[in-house]
């Protein structure tokens, strides 16, 4: 029964379906009839239910889960602000980059009409 008390504590019962701090999961875990435990080890059970309200009803292994989870999920919400930055700017620098080839574009194409033009030769020249 500590054992099976032990195990639900620290938040790693291999019996119990929902790890829950509770008289009948304790009774789950420790493999044992209701009948048997409440009969016999009725202050094995008061003796857990004692050490799960000192406990604050979290096991130590949840908290720390728990604490991990907030800590990612801070984390989370900073990495999508910058990835939400990174796309917004990403789609202003194609914008630059859409306008500037067009710019390119035209200026190559009146260099070109500029070196089909024939320049005359001026009349003081011949003179």
């Amino acid at each position: 029964m500590r054992a099976a008390a032990d195990r639900l504590l620290a938040g790693t019962p291999p019996r119990s379906s929902t790890g829950s701090l509770t008289g009948s999961e304790l009774i789950v875990e420790s493999g044992l009839r209701r009948d048997v435990v409440y009969g016999s080890h009725k202050d094995l059970v008061e003796e857990f239910q004692a050490r799960v309200k000192a406990q604050h009803d979290v096991p130590e292994a949840v908290a720390k889960v728990n604490d991990e989870n907030r800590v990612l999920r801070e984390e989370i919400i900073t990495v999508r602000a910058q990835l939400a930055d990174g796309r917004r700017k990403g789609k202003t620098l194609a914008k630059f980059i859409a306008e500037l080839s067009l710019e390119l574009e035209q200026i190559r194409e009146e260099l070109e009409q500029a070196s089909s033009i024939t320049q005359l030769s001026s009349r003081r020249e011949d003179s």
